[in-house]
């Protein structure tokens, strides 16, 4: 018997019981879409965890500490330096290293005035920071160009009033991007210094509004070269407020980092490079470290779901096996007849198995269908209660997830209708042809 002759049967002895064949498709559908929203909310989760901890810093990125930043008793040992950033980079699976140097500036525009972070990095690190307006520094410039964050201006205060945003709620009026500033440096204490005021362009700005946080908002970036040149020129053979001096109060005549950035070529290897930090004698944090933490939770919570949904199809292919097994029971002559005509034996169990099948792609069809329309309803009404207010779907299908769900609801079918289609094959022909 070909196998489209096989298929037309199977067809037809649906369509025959079209009330039971609608009832077992039905429970299908209830098992797959259970299943593929629970799977969805497991994944939405696990997702949204990962972009919230992305949002805190870059997930393949590892901020380095010295255990000795203030020099302690005038040891050097534990220095951020130069050559520590050359042992970090031959770490295994390190795709780069950026030092950072940070100095406090105080900024000046009109009548406005705040005292912020002026931090130093590499023009690589530089490239982590979405911009919201301009451009990175123009790496062929030589002069110390600045991106501003997003929430700098919202520490700015009238200097006649003392007042700013935090006491009035109300942003200053100072344009960081598009009008000029200046911009002074801290003062050693030496009374024949004095305090110069510079104006340095703006190449871009952090992307976000004043109450967009990012983990750049607060800060103002520039190319570390640059401003190691800038403080020696500032401050000429005094100390550089913030760096550490000997045990006779004299400056080093090398730069001490503040910390440094290991960028690690995955996530996968994060926390292997993070315990080689460790290991140097180096304080190491990372967003991996965290997140592995909560992913074990999401994991475990996507399981249970995962579970719920996978009982109820388990209940569906009950419904099929069942349906196979009465129409067994209503098609005993038939089969025999088959049998006495010559059919195979391999295209009794195949019709069966079809039939089975045939439950399981219109079940698993049109469950995937019922699966979208209640992620869309979840997404829409319980996306933010049940993310605590945070924007995003809690309920996510993937592609992969699709297709899976249907061909997972035909293979449940068939392996539903494999015992009714095994005792199909085992009638007796005479037997069955008596039956009434």
């Amino acid at each position: 018997m070909r196998f489209f002759d096989l298929l037309a049967m199977s067809a037809n002895n649906l369509r025959r019981r079209k009330l039971r064949t609608a009832l077992t498709v039905l429970g299908v559908i209830i098992g797959t879409a259970s299943i593929v929203v629970m799977i969805s909310l497991g994944i939405g989760l696990k997702e949204m965890t990962i972009e919230q901890y992305a949002s805190y810093g870059s997930l393949t990125r590892i901020e380095v500490y010295s255990n000795n930043r203030l020099g302690g008793d005038g040891s050097e040992d534990g220095f951020l330096v130069d050559s520590t950033m050359d042992s970090l980079r031959a770490i295994p699976h390190v795709e780069a290293v950026s030092p950072v140097l940070t100095t406090y500036v105080q900024m000046k525009q009109g009548a406005y005035t705040s005292s912020t972070q002026l931090m130093g990095i590499t023009r690589e690190a530089m490239k982590d920071i979405e911009l919201g307006q301009g451009t990175l520094p123009d790496p062929n410039s030589g002069t110390m160009e600045l991106v501003i964050g997003n929430m700098v201006s919202r520490d700015f205060y009238n200097e006649k009033t003392g007042r700013g945003f935090w006491d009035t709620g109300e942003m200053p009026d100072v344009d960081l991007y598009k009008q000029p500033f200046f911009v002074l440096f801290q003062n050693t204490g030496n009374a024949n210094q004095k305090q110069k005021k510079y104006v340095f362009p703006v190449s871009g700005m952090v992307k976000g509004g004043v109450d967009d946080y990012n983990e750049y908002s607060y800060g103002i970036y520039t190319d570390i070269e640059l401003l190691k040149a800038q403080l020696k020129r500032v401050y000429k053979k005094d100390p550089i407020p913030g760096q550490p001096t000997n045990k006779k109060g004299k400056p080093y005549n090398y730069f001490i980092y503040d910390s440094a950035y290991v960028y690690v070529d995955n996530m996968d290897h994060v926390v292997d490079v993070q315990t080689s930090i460790t290991d140097m004698g180096y304080q190491a944090y990372s967003s991996m470290q965290w997140l592995e933490q909560a992913q074990e939770q999401t994991n475990m919570i996507q399981a249970i779901l995962g579970g719920i949904g996978g009982v109820s199809l388990f209940v569906a292919a009950i419904g099929i096996a069942n349906t196979m097994m009465m129409s067994i029971y209503e098609r005993t002559k038939e089969i025999g007849v088959l049998k006495v005509l010559g059919c195979s034996l391999g295209n009794i169990r195949n019709m069966f198995l079809l039939e089975a099948g045939f439950i399981g792609l219109m079940g698993g069809a049109a469950g995937l269908g019922l699966s979208y329309g209640v992620s869309y309803l979840v997404n829409q009404f319980l996306g933010a209660a049940l993310m605590g207010g945070q924007g995003g779907d809690i309920s996510r299908i993937p592609p992969w997830l699709s297709v899976a769900a249907v061909v997972f609801a035909i293979v449940i079918g068939m392996l539903a209708g494999l015992f009714p289609a095994i005792r199909a094959m085992k009638l007796s022909p005479l037997a069955a042809i008596r039956n009434e």
